[in-house]
């Protein structure tokens, strides 16, 4: 019995430290007086009797009650009961708290109250008590206050007497207690039944109402997982009420945190606190709390919960959770189950909130039973006597339950819940109650609710009847009698009364007199001693723990043939048949990866364990020392499943001999794993261990001890006798039983006992600690061990993966002290020890004596390892495989020793994970860079993998480090090799390469890859190697280079000199090279020599000239001379001129062009000097019916800045500047004058008007509602499609601006990498209002496709400036495209979609699509100008050699079918690429000089080629693959073709081809093997090109054959679809072959052909799918083939066979053009021709852009100046003014706005016109350049003021920059009116441009956000802008112009 009340308080308001209405509350009286022994007073109650503070009001206030909880320093929870009500005061005003003194509460602000005369003062009654009996607490103290108020005469110390020593309270389970305080009350207390279970009435029930379901499961996780939760109200009676609730839903476990319902508000500042609590404040103080970031608030008066970001709430596993909520539901909402019936019952009647509160408890308790179903089987009883000690196993009852990836249990099972959980349910002797027979009945329930689901309601509603019977035993229910209580109230208003007399004082000695006589009275009842205890009993175990399911990768996993061969491969090893052991060993790890396969494989090893110690051989030892390794490899550090805890005895068991002396177990072998640094395991295992012994000391019988049970016992029978074993649990219970009754002798006995089980297993742990945490070359005295092969034997033998890791956590401790591993070791042994010895209670002097036994435990196993170690390095190294060369080509050689490596897995997704890594070597050779290697994968291990490409496609190489998971061999270094064929080779080189043979290999690739000249490429290596003068040029001066050059080109040729004075050049006689001998040098102008300059000898002039024509005739039998002959360009009125015989026309251009037959040589020297590199136009193409032309030049420099200077800087001072000039200039004119007149549409010839884009434009009249404003205005203008040459036009005048302001320079401001590729905004129309011009608007002859800023049209000319990725832009492109192709990393497998870009999404933004895209719409105009119009068209774009080679031949592949036959494609790259010049060299990187980047030009037009036989997939006679293997050698330099720039370099080296082409077609029969394409000798090769290669294969098979090809005569134009979105990848980009390497070599392709009935393996990314799976067609012709081989016949070639295929009737085959394809082709071609009138009419806009506005910046005037609008004085005293960006002008600031003048940039004051004309041309070309560098408008593209940080002195200094996209700089001035700069950075030298922290020292009043960096390759600059905004604008201006 217990007392019912300890304390009884007054509480009232503290007079004396009133301030301003506040105050403190002071304990007025409290009784007893003197503080009872078992339980003392607690001081600071006057805190919680007034939560919002004392505080007088004006108002008297209704008495109110409620409940706080103290916590005393036992976790013992008081119960304060606290009646508040007010007293009437007088008050004599003071002054209120002022700032000198601080009020009470300083950290809430209360207004001070205005005092009165009469005022009220708070005053509480309170009640602390143990016993929590809240409504009893409630009737007591009304009963006394209403005493008091009515003055019923009963004396209140008689009251409060009887309350404190009447009332006693039975313990749980006790009757019903009837009891009265003496006031005329009858009061009745009822005991629960059972003493844990909590008490809620309808607390519970209240909570689920306020806050739903989901909020209140969520809040119940929050608290289980140890997080701060705080409850806001209004009501204080609501707040403890929801903390009573939620500490109920926790049952069987005790909140052990800070539990405080009701949190008064001067102690806030517990909130702050870092341990969890639960917490109940009142709303005013909701404010405050709201800035806590980790504490999950409540509010119970609105519903809401509100989690922080950074709180993650753990919550149980997805069933568990969705039946807890179901079960919720169901019980919440009964009428769900019938709501969707169609003849609904009636609704079912629902529960009292009182059951109601019952049934949710009981839905919380079954969730919690089953979370923990089967936790008494992993209790661990350590200790029995004198008290029972348990633990409990968590890693064991995770793996069990499969909950190890459940954060909710694991958080569950580490909190103090539930250590206090063992501690108090743990003991198996104990009474019982609700919980436990819930957990033993639950399996059960559980069964037979998913057989019949309606039973769930049914066992929760038991449930709660217990719960509810618990609180109300009623033990007097069965009785006819109710007991009525009587429990005195005050009236309604006995508050409110004005003349109320204050409480008067108690009188303490009456209280304690009745004190002791109700004490005396109640110590001689007899029945408060007769109450019984629930008596103890063994609690029974409940069901085992179960719910853990198998790895879910493996099927079958725990099948008799996996555990067979499990077994068969452990007896292998033991009965030394050790190959049948390693050739089963990869199914045995494959089958470790379960864990009951792994605990098989411990048990076999532990039953063929004949004694403590096992010696095996060394066979033996390594191949037992790699199953454990395996079957560790996949523990975690928690040992889940005690596979370590089970490999522990057999790790000091297993051992080998090493010599005489040292032996070596097999723990030294497998410590690397991480589970033996875990405490927590060594805890738990030691635990276990100790149960075991307890077990065995109190086993009755000595016959079932353990034992480790032998081979030939019967596994039933071993189950057998385990089962009737008692479990450790069983036996402590018994021996609780017994432990009364033994005699002390005997209990001493006992715990003696135990103490020294404990004691010994403590010892032999640590020993086993040190054995498996000192390293065998952990202790770091040997730093060289790693580096000898020998030390490596064992790993190497073991040959798993596991041991690998091994070495790596090995070098950890090679780096450390001697003697830093021990000290470790020590360390943690010691904890260990303190641990578990002070859990089992083991004596000090034990303890100490371990803690000495230590350090020489490892000092001696330090000693052992050494021996170990230096024995092991004898053992033979197991040999590792030979390195096999891998296949080459012809020619092919290897160029150095082969490196041994790994090849890693990179990002792409065809390499399949099975495949990589692989091991094996790295090749390097003349040609290619090559990995051959075998996969580690045991299941792979018999495939090759080859991964290759060709030395000189390397983009890119660097060092790694080499880090993998499955690595087996210590790694140190690696290697990233990138190419442009989109391959990447990243190895890990093996221990065995030293860092001097990495060095070697990578100069030697550096060396091989930039050859010092052309003939040491791989193409043309075997020829002589060039003399020493070609490689370094001894000439220093231009003359005299120019000179020797000159002598040298014209002895190649066999030009003889004469013996003059000034010595000519004339031809040889008849044995003479052709015309096409070696050129002159570029520098020579053509008007050094020419073909009229030679002087022919007299005697020979007759011979020279037969010798000439013969040389001629050989130039026109070129390929590309014979296409122009085709095309009807070498006849009238075209012809093939010879000017550039010498290639000093054009040294880019072929030794005879096309051009018009009016124009002659001289008029094409002249004209050359207009365009850039001489490159004049020339014809190309002719439109077959309407005979337009297509030619194609370099961009025209004459009119521009840059044009001047050179033609100035080429010219004779003597002469003039101005003659030469006009001169080229007319001869420039008048060429394109020649090719307007040969044009048919100039002349009016077109008859057929449907022809024209006029009528393109009528016929987009009819559908306006799809058409852009742009096609609509143009169709009644017209004026986007030429203008005309005669009127003052806005063309003309727009072209004397532009030439006034140096408008032909290119504009290169790209804001974006994709904005220069993103199609622009449709144009309206009156923007074409504006470009259309005035006149009669006419179609142009001559369309001439050029930059930006070109110069003006002539008569039938009409220039149309474009914008087309350079390339530049191609450059960048391409490097985003191959890292999206080709990444090095793999992405991780759980990386958000946000956060890592997909492959698709990398690809867009690269942008190569976008140029593509680009490419089509300006070739298709081209082929709408020249197919539809009718028009010329002249490409003169950037030099004339990428651009403008792309889009011409991608127009003639649209116009021309004859191009898309093998035979014209090949002679079309030969014709635009090969003959015409492009830059084969710098754009694949193939100098001798590296530069900076592959710009693959020619690769973009293959694709653009692919693109459209994706499209036309009929149209084309090759096929995908010849277009992937030209895309692979142009880049490969295994062929010649695409080696060289210009038909010039290789004529310069002897390279030019042989007009006269064998056809190998001719003979029917194949008459070589299958090496015939391979067969030449070296020389053969040197010469072979590319072209010539691919025909020889394509006689022999059809692999570059498009089968399906079926030319549309009828229809010979094809019109590509130009959307991104209609384009795709090229599988050039993504494909891989890992058999062969790359697909491209068809020399090393084997001939074996596996048998039509053969089944075979074909996997996608390693074998080659079209060879393995070949389509019909060439499967037939091959099987055609075999049957003739097998007939003895000689094949005929499959073209032959090709041939003579009957086709079917013509007439079946003819293509009915049907309305659906009619419509079709229709809106195809509009499309298209809508697309060319955008490029027309953008250019148009373009040559006339809108006035810009000002742009105005601060400029502080230095000087009295004007104001250009109000022209009042503008000076820096008087005030600051504005300057405009772009023309200068100068204003107020407040004029800035109104200024109605417009913005011309001005280039500076114009000179006077007789002086321009009178001063030099290198005058007048140094005052254009100087004008140019200081335009503001065209160059500027963001400038202002910024502070810039100094590099040597670090001061900041303010300048004035200037953003330059043109020039590509940042330039800086001191001022903004200086002309001259200090300074400019490179942009081309910036790396990254970013946001940077403030430096030190910076200018006053700078934002911590306006400073950012520029860094660049060579150092950083910091900056300061004005504000922040300023410094991101520079930041985006600055990034915009590095994309």
């Amino acid at each position: 019995m217990s007392r019912l009340v300890d304390y009884f308080v007054i509480v009232g308001f503290d007079h004396e430290k009133e301030r301003g209405g506040l105050s403190n509350g002071i304990i007025l009286q409290r009784f007893p007086e003197i503080n009872w022994k078992d339980t003392p007073f607690h001081d600071g109650i006057e805190w919680f009797c007034q939560p919002q503070g004392w505080a007088l009001s004006t108002e008297r206030s209704e008495p109110r009650f409620y409940v706080s909880v103290l916590t005393d320093v036992d976790a013992n929870r008081h119960y304060c009961a606290c009646l508040c009500f007010n007293e009437t005061v007088a008050i004599t005003p003071t002054k209120p708290a002022d700032e000198d003194e601080e009020s009470l509460d300083s950290s809430r602000h209360v207004s001070n109250i205005t005092h009165h005369s009469i005022m009220y003062a708070p005053k509480c009654l309170v009640i602390v008590s143990r016993q929590d009996y809240i409504d009893t607490f409630r009737n007591c103290l009304g009963i006394i206050y209403t005493v008091w108020v009515e003055n019923l005469g009963v004396p209140l110390e008689t009251l409060v007497g009887n309350l404190l020593g009447c009332v006693l309270v039975p313990p749980a389970g006790g009757p019903q207690v009837r009891f009265s305080i003496g006031a005329g009350d009858r009061q009745a207390l009822q005991p629960p039944a059972a003493p844990p279970m909590p008490v809620t009435h309808n607390a519970v029930y209240m909570l689920l109402r306020l806050l739903g379901i989901h909020n209140s499961v969520t809040l119940w996780c929050a608290v289980m997982s140890e997080h701060k939760v705080l409850l806001v109200s209004l009501a204080g009676a609501r707040l403890s009420a929801a903390c009573r609730a939620l500490a109920a839903l926790m049952f069987p476990f005790r909140y052990a945190h800070v539990y405080i319902p009701l949190l008064p508000a001067g102690l806030a500042e517990v909130l702050a606190t870092p341990t969890p609590f639960l917490i109940g404040v009142h709303s005013s103080l909701k404010e405050e709390v709201s800035e806590l970031l980790d504490v999950i608030v409540a509010d119970l008066d609105v519903g809401s919960l509100h989690i922080p970001a950074g709180v993650n709430i753990p919550r149980p596993e997805g069933k568990l959770l969705s039946s807890l909520q179901d079960a919720l539901a169901l019980v919440l909402q009964p009428e769900l189950k019938s709501a969707d019936s169609a003849f609904a019952p009636p609704p079912p009647s629902s529960s009292p909130p009182h059951m109601l509160d019952k049934e949710i408890r009981a839905v919380f308790m079954r969730t919690l039973a089953k979370l923990l179903q089967g936790y008494r089987h992993c209790l661990t009883i350590i200790r029995i006597h004198p008290s029972p000690v348990l633990t409990f196993h968590k890693a064991g009852f995770l793996g069990a339950r499969g909950l190890s990836q459940c954060p909710f249990a694991v958080r569950l099972l580490d909190s103090m819940f539930f250590n206090g959980l063992v501690a108090e349910r743990g003991p198996p002797w104990r009474p019982t109650d609700i919980w436990d027979e819930l957990v033993q009945n639950l399996p059960e329930q559980l069964r037979l609710e998913s057989l019949n689901p309606e039973l769930e309601l049914q066992h929760i509603q038991d449930l709660a009847m217990q719960l509810h019977l618990n609180e109300n035993p009623n033990p007097q229910g069965v009785s006819t009698q109710t007991y009525s209580q009587r429990v005195l109230r005050p009236p309604e208003g006995a508050s409110a009364r004005i003349h109320q007399p204050p409480l008067p004082p108690l009188d303490a000695e009456r209280v304690h007199a009745v004190i002791e006589e109700v004490t005396a009275r109640n110590a001689n009842n007899p029945k408060l001693s007769a109450i019984r205890l629930p008596a103890p009993r063994i609690i029974p175990p409940g069901a085992s723990p179960t719910g853990a399911v198998e790895h879910t990768q493996l099927l079958l996993t725990n099948s008799a043939r996996r555990l067979e061969v499990l077994r068969a491969c452990v007896a292998a090893t033991f009965e030394c048949r050790y190959a049948d052991a390693r050739k089963s060993f990869p199914g045995v790890v494959r089958a470790l990866r379960a864990p009951g396969a792994r605990a098989a494989l411990v048990r076999d090893l532990a039953a063929r364990l004949p004694t403590n110690k096992h010696l095996l051989q060394h066979h033996q030892f390594e191949l037992v020392v790699r199953l454990m390794n395996c079957a560790l490899q996949s523990a975690s550090a928690l040992d889940e499943h005690s596979v370590a805890a089970a490999v522990l005895p057999l790790a000091t068991a297993y051992c080998r001999k090493l010599c005489t002396g040292v032996i070596q177990y097999a723990y030294m072998c497998i410590q690397e794993h991480q589970v033996w640094t875990s405490q927590q395991f060594w805890e738990a295992a030691f635990y276990q261990e100790v149960q075991r012994d307890i077990k065995a000391l109190y086993l009755p019988s000595p016959t079932h001890h353990h034992r480790m049970p032998s081979p030939r016992e019967d596994d039933e029978y071993i189950s057998l006798l385990k089962a009737q074993e008692p479990s450790a649990l069983e036996i402590a219970a018994e021996q609780m039983r017994l432990w009364p009754s033994l005699p002390p002798e005997k209990q001493r006995e006992l715990i003696a006992s135990e103490e020294s089980t404990l004691y010994s297993q403590a010892i032999h742990y640590a020993n086993r600690m040190v054995y498996l945490l000192l390293p065998l070359e952990g202790a770091g005295r040997r730093a060289d061990v790693r580096g000898d092969d020998a030390d490596r034997a064992s790993n190497s033998i073991t040959n798993s993966v596991a041991e690998s890791d091994s070495a790596d956590a090995e070098s950890g401790f090679e780096e450390a002290d001697p003697g830093e591993a021990g000290n470790n070791v020590i360390k943690m042994v010691s904890r260990f020890v303190d641990k578990v010895c002070t859990e089992g209670g083991v004596t000090a002097d034990h303890v100490r004596c371990l803690h000495q036994m230590v350090p020489g435990v490892v000092h001696m196993h330090l000693e052992a390892l050494d021996a170990v170690a230096r024995e092991s390095r004898r053992l033979p190294p197991v040999q590792k495989p030979r390195i096999a060369w891998p296949a080459l080509v012809a020619g092919e050689a290897g160029a150095g020793a082969a490196l041994r490596a790994l090849l890693l897995a990179d990002g792409r997704g065809c390499a399949l994970p099975q495949l990589l890594p692989a091991e094996g070597a790295l090749f390097l050779t003349n040609y290619r860079l090559l990995f051959k290697g075998v996969p580690l994968d045991p299941y792979a291990c018999e495939a090759t993998v080859v991964r290759s490409f060709p030395l000189s496609a390397l983009t890119r190489e660097k060092g790694v480090r080499a880090a993998h998971a499955q690595l087996e061999h210590a790694l140190h270094d690696g290697l990233q090799l990138r190419a442009a064929t989109f391959q990447l080779i990243k190895v890990a080189l093996d221990e065995e390469v030293s860092s001097e043979q990495a060095e070697a290999f990578r100069k030697a690739v550096a060396r091989l890859r930039h050859p010092s000249h052309p003939l040491m490429h791989f193409a043309l290596a075997p020829r002589a190697p060039p003399p020493a003068d070609l490689a370094q040029p001894k000439h220093h001066t231009l003359k005299g280079f120019a000179k020797k050059t000159l002598l040298k080109t014209a002895r190649r040729a066999g030009l003889k000199p004469k013996p003059s004075k000034r010595q000519k050049y004339v031809l040889p006689s008849s044995d003479a090279r052709s015309l096409t001998s070696p050129p002159l040098m570029s520098s020579l102008s053509a008007d050094t020599l020419s073909l009229e300059e030679l002087e022919l000898g007299g005697g020979a002039a007759e011979g020279a000239e037969c010798a000439h024509a013969r040389s001629l005739e050989r130039v026109r039998e070129r390929v590309y001379a014979r296409d122009w002959a085709r095309l009807g360009l070498a006849a009238a009125p075209f012809r093939l001129s010879h000017a550039n015989a010498l290639y000093t026309l054009c040294r880019s251009y072929p030794a005879v062009v096309a051009v018009p037959e009016s124009v002659s040589d001289e008029s094409l020297r002249r004209a050359s000097r207009c365009y850039r590199q001489g490159r004049v136009p020339v014809l190309t193409w002719r439109h077959p019916r309407t005979k337009a032309l297509l030619a194609r030049s370099a961009a025209s420099h004459h009119k521009g800045v840059m044009g001047m200077l050179k033609s100035s800087s080429h010219q004779n001072p003597a002469t003039t500047q101005s003659g030469t000039e006009t001169t080229s200039s007319i001869e420039q004119e008048r060429y394109l004058a020649t090719l307007v007149s040969l044009t048919p549409a100039s002349r009016g010839e077109l008859d057929d008007s449907s022809l024209s884009l006029d009528s393109l434009l009528l016929c987009c009249e009819e559908q306006q509602h799809n058409h852009t404003p742009l096609l609509s205005k143009a169709a009644g203008t017209l004026g986007v499609l030429g203008r005309g040459s005669g009127g003052k036009s806005a063309g003309g005048a727009g072209a004397t601006r532009h030439f006034g302001r140096w408008g032909s320079l290119k504009d290169r401001r790209q804001p974006s990498h994709l904005e220069l590729y993103t199609p622009r905004a449709r144009l309206s129309a009156v923007d074409l209002d504006a470009v259309s011009g005035e006149g009669m608007a006419r179609r142009a002859a001559l369309y001439v496709l050029a930059e930006k800023g070109a110069g003006g049209a002539q008569a039938g000319v009409e220039p149309v400036p474009l914008d087309y990725p350079d390339a530049r832009a191609t450059k960048h492109a391409f490097k985003k495209l191959l890292r999206a192709a080709a990444p090095s990393a793999p992405a991780p497998p759980a990386a958000p979609a946000a956060d890592e870009p997909g492959f698709l999404r990398l690809v867009e933004e690269s942008g190569w699509l976008w140029q593509l895209r680009q490419l089509f719409q300006l070739s298709g105009a081209v082929v709408d100008l020249l197919d539809v119009q009718g028009s010329s068209v002249l490409l003169s774009l950037e030099d004339g050699w990428d651009v403008t080679a792309q889009i011409s031949s991608l127009a003639q592949i649209c116009l021309d079918p004859y191009y898309r036959t093998l035979e014209g494609f090949r002679i079309l790259v030969e014709k635009e690429w090969l003959a015409l010049g492009h830059k084969f060299q710098q754009r694949s990187n193939l100098a001798a000089t590296p530069q900076q980047g592959f710009t693959p030009t020619f690769l973009m037009f293959l694709d653009a080629v692919h693109q459209l036989q994706k499209q036309f997939p009929l149209a084309f006679e090759f096929n995908d693959y010849y277009l992937r293997f030209v895309a692979y050698h142009c880049v490969s330099c295994r062929f010649r073709t695409f080696l060289l720039d210009s038909e010039a370099q290789r004529a310069e080296l002897g390279l030019t081809p042989d007009e006269r082409r064998v056809d190998v077609s001719r003979l029917g029969v194949e008459t070589c093997g299958a090496g015939a394409a391979s067969a030449e000798g070296e020389d053969g090769r040197a010469a072979l090109g590319l072209f010539e290669y691919v025909e020889r294969l394509h006689q022999r098979s059809p692999l570059f054959y498009n089968l399906l090809y079926t030319p549309d005569l009828d229809n010979p134009v094809l019109r590509p679809v130009s959307a991104v979105s209609s384009l795709e990848v090229w599988e050039y980009y993504v494909s891989e072959e890992l058999s062969h390497g790359a697909p491209y070599e068809p020399d090393l392709w084997s001939d074996d052909r596996p048998a039509p009935l053969q089944r075979r393996l074909v996997v996608g990314g390693y074998d080659s799918i079209s060879r393995c799976m070949p389509d019909a067609f060439t499967g037939l012709l091959e099987r055609l083939r075999q049957l003739e081989l097998e007939l003895g016949h000689l094949p005929q070639k499959w073209r032959v066979r090709w041939d003579q295929l009957e086709l079917p009737n013509t007439l079946e085959l003819q293509r009915n053009a049907s309305m659906c394809s009619g419509l079709v082709r229709v809106a195809t071609r509009a499309a298209h021709r809508r697309g060319t009138l955008e490029v027309l009419a953008r250019a148009r806009l373009a040559a006339a852009p809108p006035p810009a506005a000002h742009r105005w910046a601060p400029a502080p005037a230095a000087a009295p100046a004007r104001c250009e609008h109000c022209a009042d004085l503008l000076w820096g005293p008087l005030g600051c003014g504005a300057r405009c960006a772009d023309c200068g002008a100068l204003c107020h600031e407040r004029c800035a706005d109104a200024l109605a003048a417009p913005c011309p940039p001005r280039l500076g004051p114009p000179p006077p016109p007789d002086r321009h004309a009178e001063r030099p041309p290198a005058a007048v070309s140094q005052q254009y350049y100087e004008q140019f560098s200081s335009n503001v408008a065209e160059n500027r593209t963001h400038e202002g003021h910024l502070y810039k940080r100094g590099a040597l002195l670090k001061g900041w200094k303010q300048r004035w920059f200037v953003l330059d996209s043109i020039k590509h700089q940042l330039r800086y001035y001191d001022a903004m009116e200086d002309s001259h700069c200090k300074g400019f950075i490179d942009l081309a030298e910036v790396l990254t441009v970013m946001q940077a922290p403030p430096a030190p020292g910076p200018p006053k009043k700078c934002d911590d956000r306006s400073f950012f960096d520029l860094r660049t390759s060579r150092r950083t600059y910091n900056f300061c802008a004005s504000d922040a905004n300023a410094a991101q604008e520079w930041i985006e201006k600055l990034q915009a112009c590095l994309q």
